[in-house]
Formats: structure tokens, C-alpha cells, sequence
């Protein structure tokens, strides 16, 4: 897979994609990054990539043909499955939309800055926009790292454990059971005796049972979605 991200400010995004899983993701070449500077395209001597709102207000705007330019140049050589726009007013970002995503070929992230970007790229250009919440950032390069790292990892060949990804939460509408590891008694708390029995199918059934007990209990709303 390829992920190109469009970005103000790349230097933000140094340090999520050079550590860890996505690390050996693009090591083992199942992951293609690549970190794009939006001001290599901005206009003028000052390579401009922002002006001021029209109709008045505070901020800046993020201008249309820095990103035009940048984005025709790319697909000289790339098509697209999805160019995704990182904003708060985006799909809430969910397991499910990760999941779709791993399947794709090539993705093309661009990052908001300042007001966000020009409304006319958004209507153009744009076929899918993204929000990690309900919330703001500065900018859209941590909420790229977030989009980034929930799809690289479902990437066969990623994990060292490829089963690992499919008993995360959110699989399947549920949280993950609660886990435990060595010692098997530490100041008198113990580990259910059930995950040392060595019974598979037992196990299994006690997962599936303190899951969806959690899910009840903390995320009743992800047993009301299909």
C-alpha cells in the first residue's frame, strides 16, 4: 500500500512513521509512506500557501492552487482510490472505515491547517473526509498519524502476530476482553484460573462473554450499530 500525505508542516509527521510498527511496516516494503511539503507548491517568492478569509473573520485560509498543483503532479504517476480530507466536520472515524481502507492501493491524506482549506478543493477534489473526533487541532498532520497507523496495522505482514489485529475493540462491535501476562499471582492478585486451564473453546467462550459484558457495560451504543 501507498499513503501520500499533503502537508504544511511535515516535520510533525518525522517521528510517527520512523518508529515501531509502521517502521517495519515500510521496512518489510509493505507500507509506502511519503510526506509531502505543500509550500515546494506554494505561489511566488514567498511560496504562499494560505490568504486571508473572504467575507472577513479571523485566520487564514489554505488556497486552492498550492493544492491543485500539488495534487495534479501526483497523479501524473498515481491514481487514487480515495484523496481524504482530515477535518472535524468529517466521518467519524471508526474501526470499520480502517478496516476499509487497509484494502485499498493508494491513498492520498491531506492535511488542514490554520481555517482548514479552500471549500472549492473540498467540492473538487475530495472524495472522502475523515474526523479522529470531536474536536480541534492545530492541524490535520496528528490526525493523518492517527488514520495512518489504525490502517497500516491491519496490512497482512504488518503485525508479527497477524491475528493480533482481529481481537482488537471495535472487531466485530466489541471491546476487547481484559488480558493478563506473567506473574500469575502478583500480592495476591491472581489470574483467572480459566486462561490457565489450557482449554481452548473454554477460553474462547470466556473472552467472547467478559467482551461483550464490557461492551454493555462501557459501550452499550456499539451493540445498537449494525
Amino acid at each position: 500500500m501507498r499513503i501520500d500525505i499533503i502537508s504544511a508542516v511535515p516535520e510533525l509527521l518525522s517521528s510517527p512513521f520512523n518508529h515501531s510498527i509502521l517502521k517495519r511496516a515500510h521496512q518489510r516494503e509493505l507500507l509506502n509512506i511519503n510526506v509531502i511539503d505543500l509550500r515546494e507548491y506554494g505561489i511566488g517568492q514567498h511560496k504562499q500557501i494560505d490568504d486571508y478569509v473572504y467575507g472577513g473573520g479571523s485566520g487564514m485560509v489554505m488556497m486552492m492552487e498550492p493544492l491543485v498543483n500539488c495534487l495534479k503532479q501526483l497523479q501524473q504517476n498515481i491514481k487514487y482510490d480515495e484523496v481524504i480530507y482530515l477535518t472535524p466536520d468529517g466521518t467519524k472515524l471508526n474501526q470499520k472505515l480502517s478496516n476499509s481502507l487497509s484494502l485499498k492501493s493508494n491513498l492520498l491524506l491531506i492535511c488542514g491547517h490554520y481555517k482548514g482549506i479552500d471549500q472549492r478543493f473540498r467540492d473538487q477534489y475530495v472524495s472522502l473526509e475523515i474526523s479522529i473526533g470531536d474536536y480541534v487541532l492545530s492541524g490535520g498532520e496528528l490526525a493523518a498519524a492517527v488514520l495512518v497507523d489504525s490502517i497500516g496495522r491491519l496490512i497482512p505482514g504488518v503485525l508479527n502476530d497477524e491475528t493480533s489485529a482481529l481481537t482488537d475493540s471495535f472487531q466485530d462491535n466489541l471491546l476487547a476482553p481484559p488480558v493478563y501476562t506473567r506473574p500469575e499471582n502478583f500480592e495476591g492478585l491472581k489470574v483467572p484460573k480459566i486462561l490457565l486451564s489450557g482449554h481452548e473453546a473454554k477460553i474462547d467462550e470466556w473472552r467472547y462473554e467478559q467482551s461483550l459484558e464490557r461492551t454493555q457495560r462501557l459501550r452499550p451504543d456499539l451493540l445498537q450499530e449494525e
